[in-house]
């Protein structure tokens, strides 16, 4: 049996339970802080980052969001999420590093950071700059988003793919960190209420992390 190895806001770490969950793929959650450091942990991962996926009957270890996505993708048939024209899975690669690199960086990690790590490690209060900043960002991020999903049935074309499932598991987070302002945003909003009521995502929307509580409209589909 497969284990992964995250936290609950990990959106990396959600990224991949999205796609284990579409294609059916069963596991066991290891609970990991990788700003604890563990020695254990990092004899895994040498970079102390989240996600990591472990077999240890098979002998295999699973480093990063995105190789473990392309390792399922090659290895299991169903539900496939990087298909199409050769030009068609370049556009969902390009859309999910969007996500996983520029959302990420401008939205997802000064929230965690500010919300999530300052309490839990630092006890600290955030930084309201940081947070107007991220969640300016954030906006801007949607407008994109809000004009792709105008010209498109999903994000990355036609159908369902890594690029829905990377963007929602970054807007996830950002939403139960309370960085999301849905004014403005309707195809966003409908695009992301489909996807809250996917058998996949509501495992991930009844989790909590300890001190940070989401917004009440977190985990309601009709939001």
């Amino acid at each position: 049996m497969w284990q992964l190895y995250q936290f609950p806001l990990c959106p990396f770490s959600r990224k991949v339970r999205l796609l284990l969950g579409e294609k059916g793929v069963g596991y066991d959650l290891v609970r990991e802080s990788p700003w604890a450091m563990r020695d254990e942990f990092l004899d895994l991962n040498p970079a102390g980052t989240t996600p990591v996926m472990v077999d240890a009957d098979k002998g295999v270890t699973l480093i990063d969001s995105q190789a473990i996505c392309e390792y399922f993708e090659e290895t299991i048939d169903r539900f496939p999420l990087i298909s199409g024209t050769a030009a068609g899975r370049a556009e969902v690669r390009r859309l999910v590093a969007w996500f996983d690199q520029n959302f990420y960086g401008d939205v997802v990690a000064p929230l965690l950071h500010e919300r999530m790590k300052k309490r839990i490690v630092h006890r600290l209060s955030p930084d309201g700059g940081v947070l107007r900043e991220a969640m300016k960002r954030a906006n801007t991020h949607m407008d994109y988003m809000d004009y792709l999903l105008d010209h498109r049935s999903w994000l990355g074309g036609g159908t369902m793919s890594l690029a829905d499932i990377a963007a929602a598991a970054h807007l996830s987070v950002a939403d139960y960190l309370g960085g999301i302002d849905w004014t403005g945003h309707d195809p966003v909003k409908r695009w992301y209420a489909g996807f809250k009521s996917r058998p996949s995502f509501r495992p991930l929307l009844s989790e909590r992390m300890e001190i940070v509580a989401p917004p009440a409209h977190y985990d309601k589909p009709d939001f």
